[in-house]
């Protein structure tokens, strides 16, 4: 049990955190969540001890140990994968060395390594495959609390689902930082809110906590409206009587009781995100791409093995797969950045709109945010340029700021506003959400509902993916195969919810405490099944609401047709309006019975 004991922390003048205390018991799973700027990551190295706060302390029982990964680290080992993953066990009790190298070559391939990439150096590796051995290396400490910064930025939806089944089952406390929905939610079991340098404390999982939060939310607002209507009846009293002498009494009474006065304060609510919509798709032929034996070779291997797919207008395909598998270099083939071997075609009238996974990079530092879309801003497109930045939360002095200037953030909502200025009907997005939050998700999934055209995504963000794709394509050893539906329906197809099958080698021994598969497990494969359950119910229950709108207004259409007979002559004469009316109204009765069935169903399996 470690205990956060009136912590408190001033930045910019201002209280990051004013006293703030709770108890980390020992299997805790706890989200850490709040606004961007709140300080979750402050408290993390707080926590940790490698920051201190100006008041309160942290108090860890003797003995008790943590593990800490950053957000970002600059890591400049030169050992092979094996030999930095090992460095877990320097100092530790003497262990078999078979022993070892099994608990290593576990984690390892539970979070994307293949076999032939251990003996490798880290230096051939992206900062991205360099922060997966570091979480190895705290996974294999076994510390008794894990504190994790966002560690889903650098893994793909494989070793995600991979770390979710270890930090489910194990044996020590663990607090996450995420921006992934899906992820909070299938790990933790309590939320801990940091707002106005306070924090609520929610016994349940993110999902559970929005719901939570929203009702004391209205529970605030409702005792905040409350005693301001007592504050001004008081006033009102002391003003009217202020000059009264047979009243002074209660007057000066009333004015020691609004001194005393703890006033309820509203949390200041962040309503600001990102608001915008894609241009209209400009036509297009059916066939949008077509790709006959597309080869890639970089000088370590061969990423691409002949592939050969077809993109129809209007589709929305995911690219999902273990990263280094080729979903980047294919999306770089189609946006036409990248040479390759094989035939492709695009149809008719295609005009692409590409962001790259590294977009923000490539925007020149030395411009303003305005220079930066006014250099390429041409036609009627130009007078809007102001408010194109202020959807994307540029306004005032802002617009005025350098690209070296801004946060990752801001960065990346520039890069999709620059995608705002040429009309596309096919979308490239590869990797869009990194560096957004929870609600500028929410909205760039609204706008790409919304878009007309044809879409290609990259992404690891499962919430993100959900319902916002109709195929999917998975990469591995080279090729891809094709699955219809979104994440989910792939995740169901392949019969894969923890995707162990991807990894052969990661089968037993994936559980938290690097032995053996657990009763815990069971129990986690049960939750996860119930889930989808629920989440297909859900599902079906949205379509039956959304026939049942539509049978009703039908009905109405007919009711009307019927009422004016004398607009309608031929169709009353017929029969054929009282036909429909009767057909539409016994469809009617049984999608209502279809919808009463789901809702019982629903309510048996809650």
């Amino acid at each position: 049990m470690v205990s956060v004991s009136n912590i408190s922390v001033q930045f910019g003048g201002e209280s990051l955190f004013d006293h703030v205390s709770f108890i980390i018991n020992d299997k805790d799973r706890i989200g850490l969540v709040g606004k961007n700027g709140a300080g979750k990551s402050t408290l993390l190295k707080i926590i940790k001890g490698s920051q201190k706060g100006e008041e309160g302390e942290i108090i860890v029982p003797e003995g008790q140990t943590i593990g800490y990964l950053p957000q970002e680290m600059e890591i400049k080992s030169r050992q092979s994968v094996i030999e930095e993953a090992s460095m877990a066990f320097t100092g530790m009790v003497e262990m078999e060395k078979y022993s070892i190298q099994a608990k290593v070559d576990r984690v390892l391939s539970g979070l994307g390594f293949a076999r032939e990439e251990f003996s490798r150096s880290m230096s051939e590796f992206s900062s991205g495959w360099q922060m997966r051995v570091e979480i190895a290396k705290i996974l294999l400490r076994q510390p008794d609390l894990i504190l994790l910064d966002e560690p889903t930025n650098h893994l793909d939806i494989e070793a995600i689902e991979w770390l979710e089944n270890f930090l489910v089952q194990y044996k020590g406390a663990v607090i996450l930082v995420s921006h992934d929905r899906t992820f909070l939610d299938n790990v933790t079991t309590r939320t801990i809110e940091i707002t106005m340098g306070k924090i609520y404390d929610y016994k349940s999982n993110y999902s559970g906590y929005v719901e939570m939060r929203e009702e004391r939310m209205e529970n605030q607002l409702a005792t905040y409206e409350n005693q301001q209507r007592q504050i001004k009846q008081v006033e009102r009293f002391i003003e009217r009587f202020r000059s009264k002498n047979t009243k002074s009494k209660q007057v000066q009474s009333r004015i020691k009781m609004l001194e005393k006065m703890d006033v309820v304060e509203i949390e200041a609510t962040d309503g600001s995100s990102i608001h915008f919509r894609f241009p209209p798709a400009p036509h297009s032929g059916k066939i949008v791409l077509e790709g006959k034996h597309i080869i890639k070779d970089y000088p370590q291997k061969r990423v691409l093995h002949g592939l050969d797919f077809s993109v129809i207008k209007g589709e929305r395909i995911a690219f999902v797969g273990r990263n280094g598998e080729g979903k980047t270099t294919l999306s770089k083939i189609i946006a036409g950045v990248l040479e390759y071997t094989g035939e492709l075609k695009k149809g008719h009238n295609v005009v692409i709109g590409y962001y790259a996974q590294d977009q923000s990079d490539h925007l020149d530092p030395d411009l303003t945010v305005f220079k930066t879309i006014d250099e390429i801003a041409v036609g009627d497109i130009r007078p809007r340029i102001k408010g194109i930045l202020g959807g994307f939360l540029f306004s005032g002095d802002d617009i005025e700021k350098k690209v070296k200037v801004l946060s990752g953030g801001e960065r990346s909502r520039l890069s999709i506003a620059k995608l705002l200025l040429e009309p596309a009907n096919l979308l490239i997005l590869d990797e869009p959400t990194n560096h957004l939050d929870m609600r500028s998700k929410d909205i760039l999934k609204s706008a790409l509902l919304q878009y007309s055209g044809t879409l290609i995504i990259v992404s690891h963000d499962r919430d993100f993916l959900q319902g916002l794709t109709n195929r999917v394509f998975e990469f591995r050893d080279g090729r891809i195969k094709e699955y219809i539906g979104d994440i989910y329906d792939y995740l169901e197809q392949r019969k894969i919810r923890q995707l162990s099958e991807l990894e052969k080698n990661t089968a037993a021994g994936n559980s938290g405490n690097l032995e053996n598969v657990s009763d815990n497990k069971v129990s986690y494969e049960k939750k996860k099944e119930w889930e989808r359950e629920l989440r297909k119910l859900r599902t079906q229950i949205s379509r039956s609401e959304n026939e049942i709108e539509r049978l009703e207004n039908e009905i109405k259409i007919l009711e009307g047709k019927l009422a004016e007979p004398h607009k309608h002559q031929n169709g009353i004469r017929d029969g054929s309006l009282n036909k429909a009316y009767e057909e539409m109204k016994s469809r009617l009765t049984s999608e209502m019975g279809t919808w009463e069935a789901l809702h019982n169903e629903l309510e048996r399996l809650s």
